[in-house]
């Protein structure tokens, strides 16, 4: 809440704002740290030994290689996707515009076993797809294919999502002042659009990227969890831990769990590094003497 340029602080008591901050930190160290610290303690609970062998595993390995190729094919498809359904939206007007919109959120709406089940039901043996698959001797369900097309279906929203109410509040009159200066489209993408939308866009990559490398309902329904060839790491965490292979299976799931603490690390910094450009463009307008000077020491 702001009065003009000068923010209003609540006044609320002391005593009020330790319990909101206490009730804050238990409840991060109850549902958050305190998992985090079981997985390691777990994962370690016999030595270094166990869990590097338990990670150099074939088994283990192929894992990690498939979450690491599925993700590497998800991430820039839905890039690609992302960017292409945020442009339509926000730049053009066409009929069935709301409808898109509704697609998009739709892999939020649809639980991800369900996907799972309708790519079955399409790409399976016995599904709508499948004599004219077989007759080619193509297999999507219970393969990679499979994986990465569930993959796609529960990670598309999060970039676009991401883009299209950044790209609904920055207007069109750059891009328009670029067309005008002569500038192609591919340039007026590149130097225009990209470097305004570049922070929110690595923040949805960054999200995608998690969703991939973390999914299990989709993934466990099209992939027939065959060892070494479709288990992704949650569904091999999921295997160990049903053959009480408790240490083994926290070691695995350890990797997850760093690599969902570097992802936070990112998203951390790509928030600082956005917040801190949204500050620099607004500066002029709160200084009035600073664009002038930020003109000339740019001269």
């Amino acid at each position: 809440m702001s009065t003009g340029n000068r923010p209003v602080h609540l006044d609320e008591p002391a005593w009020v704002r330790r319990l909101l901050l206490a009730v804050s930190l238990g409840f991060l160290a109850l549902f958050l740290l305190l998992p985090l610290a079981v997985v390691f303690s777990e994962a370690l609970k016999k030595g270094w030994t166990l869990y590097a062998e338990a990670l150099v595993e074939p088994d283990a390995l192929a894992a990690i290689r498939l979450t690491l190729l599925v993700a590497a094919i998800a991430v820039p498809l839905n890039l690609a996707l992302g960017i292409a359904a945020a442009w339509a939206i926000t730049k053009f007007q066409f009929r069935g515009k709301q409808a898109l919109v509704t697609l998009i959120d739709l892999p939020f709406s649809v639980s991800p076993v369900v996907a799972g089940l309708i790519y079955v039901l399409l790409f399976g043996s016995h599904g709508w797809l499948g004599p004219l698959l077989k007759a080619y001797d193509l297999k999507v369900v219970y393969a990679v294919p499979g994986v990465v097309l569930a993959t796609l279906f529960v990670t598309f929203p999060f970039i676009a999502r991401e883009l299209i109410p950044l790209m609904q509040a920055q207007g069109n009159e750059e891009e328009q002042a670029a067309l005008t200066l002569g500038a192609s489209g591919w340039q007026m993408f590149r130097r225009v659009t990209l470097p305004n939308i570049k922070w929110g866009l690595l923040y949805g990559v960054i999200l995608c990227n998690a969703r991939a490398m973390g999914e299990f309902g989709a993934v466990s329904v099209v992939s027939g969890h065959i060892r070494g060839l479709t288990n992704t790491i949650p569904l091999h965490v999921e295997i160990l831990y049903n053959e009480y292979a408790y240490q083994a299976s926290f070691a695995v799931a350890s990797v997850l769990a760093l690599l969902a603490l570097v992802t936070l690390v990112l998203k951390s910094v790509v928030e600082w590094r956005s917040g801190r450009q949204l500050k620099d463009r607004a500066l002029p307008a709160e200084f009035p003497g600073a664009a002038p000077l930020q003109l000339k020491a740019a001269g």
